[in-house]
């Protein structure tokens, strides 16, 4: 859930510019797909991410409650309370990591639900509010840790100094900030190989790619795709999906080749689902969709 007022005007701005119309050739939907709507009960429906059997799942933060959307179109809650989750994704155990904001944690949550808090602070001091996480091949992750102003919280300023994205190692024991110059990050994902990290900085309007050391660090910085991103998601064939006023599309060479018009204020997060994950999933305000895709996810869970 984000505070879309405040954003909005500039965002919609560079995505009302991003949204020309593409050339159909190009496009990353299966012939004749069309946009549906699977369930409409939601009051913010953010973080979808797939398992490893092509189940989704996503938050509905305002409801503090984790949704499934089985392979078989059953929609059940998976965990509720749920720390206020907003964005999530699968680790290659299975785990469930979530950006759980009600007392700026990231937990892990094991398949029967129970939760270990990964982290809650830095140097000392809270969080702002971790927002979205990619988990790396080895274990490794990265979140985004914007502030974004919550009723459920005591404070109203930011805890940490600046807004930017943090490094957790695989054994836990590491966490490290690993950008500077951020305005304020949002949706984060890093390509299958581990060796590049796409963050859409959404205060900037810009979507950056970064090359991932050994270590953890970011190095090369990059522009992306000229517009920010509440969440994203990456196909086989390099393309990256960044969402706001509905899904754009940009190919691996940082041209737009899709926008999906959506029938809602506002997309929050989008991935790769179903049996053969190739069918996109939806996160948008108070609904979630699915469209037939050309092209499968490449970070589905193994």
């Amino acid at each position: 859930m984000k505070i879309i007022l405040l954003l909005g005007g500039l965002f919609g701005l560079v995505a009302s510019l991003a949204a020309e119309p593409t050339n159909e050739l190009s496009s990353v939907l299966a012939p004749g797909a069309k946009l549906e709507k699977l369930a409409d009960e939601f009051k913010f429906a953010e973080g979808a991410t797939c398992d490893a059997n092509g189940n989704v799942f996503f938050t509905d933060q305002p409801n503090d409650r984790i949704m499934e959307w089985s392979v078989d179109g059953k929609l059940s809650t998976f965990k509720q309370p749920a720390g206020r989750a907003n964005g999530m994704c699968f680790e290659a155990k299975g785990n469930l990591l979530a950006c759980a904001d009600e007392k700026t944690e990231l937990w892990s949550i094991a398949p029967g639900g129970a939760v270990t808090v990964l982290l809650h602070d830095y140097d000392g001091k809270l969080l702002n509010g971790p927002n979205d996480v990619s988990a790396q091949p080895d274990g490794s992750l990265y979140f985004t840790d914007p502030f974004y102003k919550r009723p459920w919280w005591s404070y109203s300023e930011k805890p940490q100094p600046t807004e930017q994205v943090y490094f957790l190692s695989a054994d836990r024991k590491t966490l490290k900030r690993v950008t500077t110059d951020l305005v304020k990050p949002n949706g984060i994902v890093g390509t299958p190989d581990g060796k590049k990290l796409f963050v859409a900085d959404i205060g900037a309007g810009k979507t950056y790619a970064f090359d991932i050391q050994p270590d953890g660090s970011l190095t090369n910085k990059t522009l992306r795709a000229p517009m920010g991103s509440d969440g994203m998601t990456v196909d086989t064939e390099g393309n990256l999906y960044l969402t706001g006023r509905g899904v754009f599309v940009f190919d691996k060479d940082g041209k737009q080749i899709e926008h999906i018009a959506v029938p809602e204020n506002w997309v929050g997060n989008i991935c790769f689902g179903g049996k053969d994950r190739q069918t996109l999933f939806l996160a948008a305000s108070k609904g979630l969709y699915s469209i037939r895709a050309k092209f499968k996810g490449a970070n589905a869970a193994k």
